[in-house]
């Protein structure tokens, strides 16, 4: 069995001796509560339980249903909960009726200009704010960012617009400074499957902003997801940011498709990341309002004030202006499909 839906009315006392019993199989707990449901999924190989013991397992007092999940990602798929995951990060939620909005420059430069565009974000209606102080760039010569000095920066921008922030890490050794500093910890492409770093993230029990990897299928995707939720996080969100075909006009090819595929197989939130997506400033906006039509939970959209002195990918940052007209545009799209933004 891989998941255990609980009556209602199931006490907590019947659930710890649920727990025992399969801790005594040498199996793992992840408790879910619902609105209308406790659901206990479970982790390990559980080959080890018999037929008998698993029908033991169904009579217990406070179960309703014992099931199996025959797909590999166990605790990511929409059997194990068939409601959407709403993730609350300070006062906003992420996978709600509101679409929510993450902007900001691609890297922390310095703390006038990140303190600027972060105003100007908040001003046209962001309510988070996305930088990089760790930067993974292709040649070792480029910009690495600032470091925990950039950290600093990003809670001070926080402080004084009370816009939530959303960071890379690339490092598990900087773990602890991250998470002094973050709201929402992003994993970028190129650590998808970095698995030492998703283990590292699902102990650390903060939000997760998990990025596709350059060339990765739907499956391996969500088994990234799985790493971390298997360590008890389960506050994962997807990121479609591009992934690398053979067409050479835009950066990478936006994959629209992923984000009605991902709510139909997972139950956790799907952002849209249009500017990694494009890499092309003037194709962002259209591309992010396709993501609000196709059902993005979220979008991520690089803003800088001055993208041709930008450090890094300045030609698919917008300007400030030109993010603040998205916005309006975007909010009559959203209100079409019965939503906010």
């Amino acid at each position: 069995m891989d998941i255990i839906v609980l009556r209602p009315e199931a006490a907590e006392e019947r659930i710890s001796i649920i727990v025992k019993k399969l801790e005594g199989w040498g199996l793992k707990a992840n408790i879910s509560k619902g609105t209308e449901r406790t659901i206990i999924g479970v982790i390990g190989d559980t080959s080890v339980v018999s037929e008998e013991e698993e029908d033991a397992l169904k009579v217990m007092e406070g179960v309703e249903n014992v099931l199996r999940i025959l797909k590999p990602y166990k605790l990511a798929s929409r059997e194990f909960r068939k409601d959407n995951t709403e993730i609350k990060v300070g006062d906003q939620i992420i996978g709600g009726n509101k679409i929510q909005v993450m902007a900001g420059p691609c890297a922390v430069e310095g703390r006038e200009g990140l303190l600027a565009v972060a105003q100007k974000v908040k001003d046209a209606g962001a309510n988070f704010l996305r930088a990089g102080a760790f930067k993974p760039r292709t040649s070792p010569y480029s910009f690495q960012g600032l470091g925990e000095e950039g950290l600093k920066y990003l809670a001070e921008a926080r402080e004084k617009t009370g816009l939530l922030v959303v960071t890379e890490i690339m490092d598990a050794r900087d773990i602890d400074v991250i998470v002094k500093y973050t709201d929402i910890i992003q994993i970028g492409a190129r650590n998808m499957q970095n698995f030492r770093l998703l283990l590292e993230v699902g102990a650390a029990k903060k939000p997760v902003l998990l990025k596709r990897g350059l060339s990765s299928t739907i499956k391996e995707w969500l088994m990234s997801a799985e790493y971390i939720m298997s360590r008890g996080n389960h506050q994962v969100m997807f990121c479609e940011r591009g992934i690398r075909t053979f067409e050479t006009a835009t950066r990478n090819t936006l994959d629209l498709s992923a984000v009605p595929l991902l709510k139909k197989l997972s139950h956790l939130p799907v952002v849209v990341d249009p500017s990694h997506g494009v890499g092309k400033w003037d194709m962002v906006s259209p591309m992010a309002k396709a993501a609000v039509a196709a059902g993005a939970d979220a979008l991520m959209i690089e803003v800088h004030s001055n993208p041709e002195e930008a450090l890094s990918d300045g030609e698919q940052s917008l300007r400030p202006d030109y993010f603040k007209q998205l916005m309006s545009e975007l909010r009559p799209i959203a209100a079409a499909i019965g939503r906010d933004i």
